[in-house]
């Protein structure tokens, strides 16, 4: 026989001891171990399938709580109340009964016979309940996959939510240089239902998911998973088994069993129950071939009567019944000395990996620190970099300047030069002339002339030379100027080429930093903590604080969620929307939640 275990999570690798009785082994090969011999694992007739890895064990004799207790074990799974094996016989739901045979229930004849691992009962407050992390993260896995797969009705604002939470258990913190536009194009956040009913593209639908993922930052996996099915567990249809039944007068009505109670439906409302019978107010539940009885404790109230379609649905509920009722009564009394302990473990995990949480944090924060550090000393060099380029540039533009002043003034001294000797030559021409006798008056009148205009030419020459030799002293003084910037800029270039070299050491002490921070080598001795009676006492406290913290991010939230409503309500499809749809519309507009209605409903018990 061939027996196949379904659920949402890969089994981990672990030799199983054979029950009590049995001499036949099972071996469970872990995913890097060797594959047993053939002719040492003979007896393997039997396999648990959990997704993706297949395990193998046998044995005809055993018994519902055998298989059961092999895969609670395998997974390391201590909540064993909250879960079942489930199996489907005639289009009928069943689960394994724990005291009978494997081989004599009512299993389908062909192989493999399948069986899932799912939970059977819901807790009615998860985060109160719900202690290990395995346990969390199978329920967190259920509820997604009924959420998704519109078995839970959820409103669009809250499965925004919801997926946000999701991606947040998946993929740990937002850092926009990872989370690049379009990388939840391949995942599956939101009901199909959600997605037809608003003229959105997918890449609005993962700006909105994203927007609101961004704000999880911090959160790890199993809290963002808590957070996730601490908002799933108020929806209406959260942990409710429905059954077609009819009343004594043959109206047809809705069955649903939860962890508050027995409720009454409309079959086109899941939503909203007509009748709620709250556990601690049922004296008696019984069945007789297809008729079911449901006895008030008040014995003023007429007992409900209604049939089912089958025999096998009446034992289901009853099963269903039984098991919500212990819990429900379990979760009234004192906890068990188990409980207590696993709560206790609980606590002490959850303060370990909060102080590693912490430590790898302020690790994070220095690393980042020094990075910082690291990039500012870097731009600081660079900018170094950039003055000293810009003192070169000007000292050669300074030297240039220069030596074009130095040619100008070595010009300008020839010209004077020249000026004077021409100067010169008048002078002797005028010498020559006054010499030459002037023999007639018109050649005296000419002579004297000619005498003046050389006069005037000497006096315009000498006005010239003096000029030029002006200029000439400007020039010298302009080159003084020029080779005194050039000497300041040298000495400029002097101070940023020391000061270069100092922030070059610095960078390269800052950059060996983070490697050489002593708080950065985590070894066992930091890891090791001694939960003393103050710890537990200031765990205590912070745990308040958290509750008083969550009651006002519960307010926040919900104006978080309305404000989304709001956002995206003008492009909703008035024409796709579902009767569900509507009439969770109608209950927000009254007011109307989960538990509120089902407590009205339960005052007044009356059948419409």
């Amino acid at each position: 026989m061939v027996v196949l275990v379904q659920g949402f999570l890969g089994l981990q690798g672990d030799t199983l001891k054979p029950p009590r009785g049995s001499s036949k082994g099972f071996l469970f090969p872990a995913g890097n171990r060797q594959e047993p011999k053939p002719e040492l694992n003979k007896s393997l007739n039997e396999r648990l399938v959990s997704q993706s890895k297949k395990q193998e064990l046998h044995s005809v004799k055993w018994k519902g709580k055998d298989l059961f207790d092999l895969v609670c074990r395998t997974l390391g799974l201590r909540e064993t109340w909250f879960f079942g094996l489930q199996y489907t016989i005639k289009d009928t739901v069943a689960w394994l009964k724990m005291d009978k045979k494997v081989l004599d229930h009512d299993v389908p004849t062909e192989e493999p016979k399948t069986f899932h691992f799912l939970a059977k009962f819901y807790p009615e407050n998860a985060e109160e309940e719900l202690v290990q992390e395995i346990t969390q993260h199978l329920f967190f896995l259920q509820v997604k996959k009924q959420i998704l797969d519109e078995k839970i009705f959820c409103p669009p604002e809250a499965s925004v939510l919801l997926a946000s939470y999701a991606v947040q258990a998946k993929y740990g913190d937002y850092d926009p240089n990872v989370h690049k536009r379009g990388f939840l194009a391949q995942e599956e956040l939101l009901p199909k239902r959600v997605i037809n009913l608003y003229q959105m593209t997918p890449e609005m639908w993962e700006e909105r998911i994203t927007a609101w993922y961004a704000e999880h930052r911090g959160r790890a996996r199993d809290e963002a998973e808590m957070e996730y099915l601490k908002i799933a567990q108020d929806l209406e249809m959260y942990g409710v088994n429905y059954f077609a039944i009819r009343n004594k007068k043959g109206t047809e009505l809705l069955l649903g069993v939860d962890a508050l109670g027995l409720h009454i439906y409309d079959p086109d409302n899941r939503l909203t129950p007509k009748i709620s019978f709250p556990w601690n107010e049922i004296r008696n539940i019984s069945y007789s071939d297809k008729e079911f009885t449901i006895k008030p404790l008040d014995k003023k109230i007429d007992v409900f009567k209604f049939n089912s379609s089958k025999l096998r649905v009446n034992k289901l509920i009853l099963q269903l019944c039984i098991g919500n009722h212990d819990l429900f009564m379990r979760r009234r009394k004192a906890d068990s000395l188990e409980v207590q302990q696993m709560k206790a473990q609980a606590r002490e995990e959850k303060a370990r990996k909060q102080m590693e949480r912490q430590c790898l944090a302020r690790e994070k924060q220095m690393r980042e620190e020094a990075e910082r550090t690291r990039d500012e000393l870097e731009r600081r060099l660079m900018q170094l970099k950039e003055e000293a380029t810009m003192a070169n540039e000007a000292l050669m533009r300074s030297e240039e300047t220069a030596d074009l002043l130095a040619e100008k003034a070595q010009i300008t001294e020839e010209e004077a030069k020249l000026l004077a000797q021409k100067a010169a030559e008048a002078e002797q021409e005028m010498q020559r002339i006054k010499a030459t006798a002037i023999r007639t008056e018109e050649e005296k009148r000419l002579m004297e002339q000619k005498v003046l205009e050389a006069e005037m030419l000497a006096l315009k020459m000498a006005e010239e030379s003096e000029r030029r030799a002006k200029e000439a002293d400007q020039l010298k003084q302009d080159l003084q100027e020029a080779r005194e910037s050039e000497r300041r800029a040298k000495q400029k270039l002097l101070e940023i080429t020391s000061k270069s070299s100092y922030t070059q050491s610095m960078n390269s002490s800052t950059t060996a930093l983070p490697t050489d921070l002593p708080s950065f080598n985590l070894i066992s001795e930091s890891l090791s903590f001694d939960f003393k009676d103050t710890d537990m006492k200031r765990l205590s406290m912070e745990i308040e604080k958290e509750k008083v913290e969550y009651m006002e991010k519960s307010k926040h939230l919900q104006e978080q969620l309305n404000e989304l409503k709001t956002e995206i309500e003008a492009l909703k499809l008035k024409e796709r929307e579902t009767a569900l749809d509507i009439l969770h519309n109608e209950n927000s507009s009254r007011g109307n939640s989960k538990h509120n209605t089902i407590k009205k409903v339960s005052e007044g018990l009356y059948l419409p």
